[in-house]
Protein backbone atom coordinates (compact mmCIF):
# COMPACT_ATOMS: atom_id res chain seq x y z
CA UNK A 1 0.00 0.00 0.00
CA UNK A 2 1.21 3.31 -0.47
CA UNK A 3 2.30 5.98 2.26
CA UNK A 4 1.98 9.22 0.20
CA UNK A 5 -0.15 11.83 1.45
CA UNK A 6 -4.10 11.06 0.87
CA UNK A 7 -6.54 14.29 0.66
CA UNK A 8 -8.94 14.34 2.90
CA UNK A 9 -11.56 14.34 -0.26
CA UNK A 10 -10.16 10.80 -0.92
CA UNK A 11 -10.37 9.86 2.25
CA UNK A 12 -14.20 11.21 2.57
CA UNK A 13 -14.82 9.39 -0.57
CA UNK A 14 -14.14 5.95 1.00
CA UNK A 15 -16.82 5.07 3.09
CA UNK A 16 -19.16 5.78 0.38
CA UNK A 17 -16.90 3.43 -1.68
CA UNK A 18 -17.51 0.64 0.94
CA UNK A 19 -20.94 1.26 1.22
CA UNK A 20 -21.93 0.92 -2.59
CA UNK A 21 -19.34 -2.17 -2.68
CA UNK A 22 -21.64 -3.64 0.22
CA UNK A 23 -24.61 -2.89 -2.12
CA UNK A 24 -23.47 -4.84 -5.54
CA UNK A 25 -21.88 -7.48 -3.04
CA UNK A 26 -25.86 -8.00 -1.84
CA UNK A 27 -27.00 -7.97 -4.83
CA UNK A 28 -24.51 -11.07 -6.56
CA UNK A 29 -22.42 -8.76 -8.45
CA UNK A 30 -18.54 -9.88 -9.01
CA UNK A 31 -17.06 -7.42 -11.21
CA UNK A 32 -17.73 -3.68 -11.84
CA UNK A 33 -16.04 -1.64 -14.39
CA UNK A 34 -15.20 1.91 -13.27
CA UNK A 35 -17.51 3.60 -15.69
CA UNK A 36 -20.08 1.39 -13.77
CA UNK A 37 -19.26 2.17 -10.65
CA UNK A 38 -18.80 6.32 -11.73
CA UNK A 39 -22.99 5.95 -12.76
CA UNK A 40 -24.25 4.79 -10.00
CA UNK A 41 -22.33 6.95 -7.32
CA UNK A 42 -22.57 10.20 -9.62
CA UNK A 43 -18.08 10.37 -9.98
CA UNK A 44 -16.40 10.15 -13.45
CA UNK A 45 -14.65 6.65 -14.19
CA UNK A 46 -10.75 9.10 -13.83
CA UNK A 47 -11.90 10.23 -10.41
CA UNK A 48 -12.21 6.63 -8.94
CA UNK A 49 -9.53 5.03 -10.77
CA UNK A 50 -7.64 8.23 -9.36
CA UNK A 51 -8.72 7.52 -5.80
CA UNK A 52 -7.88 4.05 -5.88
CA UNK A 53 -4.67 4.15 -7.41
CA UNK A 54 -3.66 6.41 -3.73
CA UNK A 55 -3.54 3.26 -2.16
CA UNK A 56 -2.31 0.48 -5.17
CA UNK A 57 -3.51 -1.22 -8.43
CA UNK A 58 -7.19 -3.11 -7.16
CA UNK A 59 -8.48 -3.08 -11.21
CA UNK A 60 -7.42 -4.93 -14.45
CA UNK A 61 -7.71 -2.81 -17.61
CA UNK A 62 -10.50 -4.18 -19.70
CA UNK A 63 -11.89 -6.47 -17.27
CA UNK A 64 -12.47 -3.73 -13.94
CA UNK A 65 -12.95 -4.39 -10.30
CA UNK A 66 -13.58 -8.06 -8.35
CA UNK A 67 -16.18 -6.75 -6.23
CA UNK A 68 -15.88 -8.61 -2.97
CA UNK A 69 -11.41 -8.21 -3.32
CA UNK A 70 -11.65 -4.40 -3.62
CA UNK A 71 -14.65 -4.32 -0.83
CA UNK A 72 -11.83 -6.07 1.35
CA UNK A 73 -9.20 -3.53 0.27
CA UNK A 74 -11.17 -0.61 0.79
CA UNK A 75 -12.29 -2.29 4.31
CA UNK A 76 -8.84 -2.42 5.42
CA UNK A 77 -7.32 0.62 4.68
CA UNK A 78 -10.08 2.01 6.74
CA UNK A 79 -9.42 0.12 9.57
CA UNK A 80 -12.20 -1.96 9.91
CA UNK A 81 -9.73 -5.15 10.83
CA UNK A 82 -7.98 -3.50 13.15
CA UNK A 83 -9.96 -4.42 16.11
CA UNK A 84 -10.33 -1.10 17.53
CA UNK A 85 -12.37 -0.76 21.25
CA UNK A 86 -14.61 2.60 22.18
CA UNK A 87 -15.80 3.85 25.21
CA UNK A 88 -19.15 6.02 25.18
CA UNK A 89 -18.96 9.18 27.48
CA UNK A 90 -22.58 10.41 28.43
CA UNK A 91 -25.39 8.59 28.02
CA UNK A 92 -28.11 11.42 27.41
CA UNK A 93 -30.64 10.99 24.09
CA UNK A 94 -27.94 10.96 21.63
CA UNK A 95 -25.05 8.44 23.24
CA UNK A 96 -28.44 6.47 24.08
CA UNK A 97 -29.77 6.37 20.72
CA UNK A 98 -26.04 5.36 18.91
CA UNK A 99 -25.73 2.50 21.53
CA UNK A 100 -28.95 0.93 20.48
CA UNK A 101 -29.46 1.53 17.10
CA UNK A 102 -25.47 2.25 15.80
CA UNK A 103 -23.92 -1.14 14.76
CA UNK A 104 -20.37 -0.65 15.76
CA UNK A 105 -19.72 -3.95 15.39
CA UNK A 106 -20.25 -4.28 11.71
CA UNK A 107 -17.33 -1.64 11.09
CA UNK A 108 -14.94 -3.32 12.98
CA UNK A 109 -15.26 -1.46 16.66
CA UNK A 110 -15.77 -2.70 19.97
CA UNK A 111 -17.60 -1.07 22.30
CA UNK A 112 -16.42 -2.13 25.93
CA UNK A 113 -17.98 0.44 28.11
CA UNK A 114 -20.19 3.24 28.54
CA UNK A 115 -20.53 6.17 31.22
CA UNK A 116 -22.72 8.84 32.58
CA UNK A 117 -23.14 10.29 36.02
CA UNK A 118 -26.65 9.18 36.10
CA UNK A 119 -27.87 7.04 38.87
CA UNK A 120 -30.91 5.54 36.70
CA UNK A 121 -28.56 4.66 34.22
CA UNK A 122 -25.03 3.60 35.93
CA UNK A 123 -25.03 -0.22 36.52
CA UNK A 124 -27.24 -1.31 33.48
CA UNK A 125 -26.47 -2.15 29.85
CA UNK A 126 -27.86 -0.91 26.37
CA UNK A 127 -27.66 -3.62 23.68
CA UNK A 128 -25.24 -5.44 25.96
CA UNK A 129 -22.69 -2.45 26.86
CA UNK A 130 -22.23 -2.30 30.86
CA UNK A 131 -22.76 1.76 32.28
CA UNK A 132 -20.33 2.64 34.62
CA UNK A 133 -20.21 5.79 36.68
CA UNK A 134 -18.59 8.93 35.00
CA UNK A 135 -16.02 8.64 38.30
CA UNK A 136 -14.49 4.96 37.13
CA UNK A 137 -14.04 6.29 33.07
CA UNK A 138 -9.89 7.31 34.38
CA UNK A 139 -9.45 3.69 36.42
CA UNK A 140 -11.06 1.98 33.50
CA UNK A 141 -9.08 3.03 30.87
CA UNK A 142 -5.93 2.29 33.01
CA UNK A 143 -7.10 -0.76 33.07
CA UNK A 144 -8.12 -1.58 29.69
CA UNK A 145 -7.16 0.15 25.84
CA UNK A 146 -9.83 2.14 24.55
CA UNK A 147 -8.55 3.52 20.92
CA UNK A 148 -11.51 5.98 20.41
CA UNK A 149 -14.04 7.58 22.53
CA UNK A 150 -17.81 8.67 21.30
CA UNK A 151 -17.62 11.74 22.78
CA UNK A 152 -21.73 12.57 24.06
CA UNK A 153 -21.64 14.75 26.57
CA UNK A 154 -23.11 18.24 27.46
CA UNK A 155 -20.96 21.14 26.13
CA UNK A 156 -19.56 22.35 29.07
CA UNK A 157 -18.33 19.15 30.39
CA UNK A 158 -16.36 18.72 26.39
CA UNK A 159 -13.33 20.15 26.86
CA UNK A 160 -12.64 17.99 30.40
CA UNK A 161 -13.67 15.10 29.63
CA UNK A 162 -11.50 15.19 26.30
CA UNK A 163 -8.62 16.18 28.39
CA UNK A 164 -8.88 13.46 30.70
CA UNK A 165 -9.82 10.96 28.01
CA UNK A 166 -6.54 11.74 25.87
CA UNK A 167 -4.48 12.03 28.90
CA UNK A 168 -5.55 7.88 29.80
CA UNK A 169 -4.33 7.42 26.03
CA UNK A 170 -7.34 7.43 23.98
CA UNK A 171 -6.04 8.72 20.69
CA UNK A 172 -9.07 9.39 18.74
CA UNK A 173 -12.59 11.09 19.68
CA UNK A 174 -15.64 11.22 18.02
CA UNK A 175 -16.98 14.33 18.96
CA UNK A 176 -20.45 14.74 19.13
CA UNK A 177 -20.69 17.69 21.54
CA UNK A 178 -21.16 20.56 18.96
CA UNK A 179 -18.15 22.33 20.42
CA UNK A 180 -14.18 22.45 19.15
CA UNK A 181 -12.35 20.99 21.53
CA UNK A 182 -9.37 22.55 23.14
CA UNK A 183 -7.21 19.62 23.27
CA UNK A 184 -3.59 20.62 23.71
CA UNK A 185 -2.15 16.76 23.39
CA UNK A 186 -0.28 16.14 20.40
CA UNK A 187 -1.14 13.45 18.23
CA UNK A 188 -5.02 13.38 19.85
CA UNK A 189 -7.48 12.67 16.34
CA UNK A 190 -10.59 14.17 16.52
CA UNK A 191 -13.91 13.79 14.06
CA UNK A 192 -16.37 16.50 15.02
CA UNK A 193 -19.57 16.11 14.16
CA UNK A 194 -22.39 18.90 13.61
CA UNK A 195 -25.58 17.78 12.61
CA UNK A 196 -26.07 21.48 11.53
CA UNK A 197 -23.35 21.79 9.22
CA UNK A 198 -24.93 19.14 7.22
CA UNK A 199 -28.49 20.59 7.82
CA UNK A 200 -27.76 24.14 6.90
CA UNK A 201 -25.67 22.75 3.15
CA UNK A 202 -29.01 21.40 2.43
CA UNK A 203 -30.46 24.74 3.28
CA UNK A 204 -28.03 26.45 0.77
CA UNK A 205 -28.62 24.11 -1.99
CA UNK A 206 -32.53 24.66 -1.69
CA UNK A 207 -32.26 28.41 -1.23
CA UNK A 208 -30.34 27.95 -4.81
CA UNK A 209 -32.13 25.53 -6.75
CA UNK A 210 -35.53 27.65 -5.53
CA UNK A 211 -33.25 30.76 -6.92
CA UNK A 212 -33.00 29.44 -10.18
CA UNK A 213 -36.37 28.16 -10.82
CA UNK A 214 -37.90 32.04 -9.98
CA UNK A 215 -34.85 33.23 -12.60
CA UNK A 216 -36.09 30.93 -15.40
Amino acid sequence: MKKTKISNNVIRRLPRYLRKLDELAQGGAERISSKELGNQMGLTPSQIRQDFSCFGEFGQQGWGYSVPILREEISSILGIDCGFSMVLVGVGNLGHALMNNFDFVRYGFSLIAAFDVDPALVGTAISGTQILHADELEGFLQRNRADIAVLTVPREAADATAGLLTRCGVRAIWNFTNKELEIQRRGAIIEDIHFSDSLLSLGYFLAESLEQEEGE
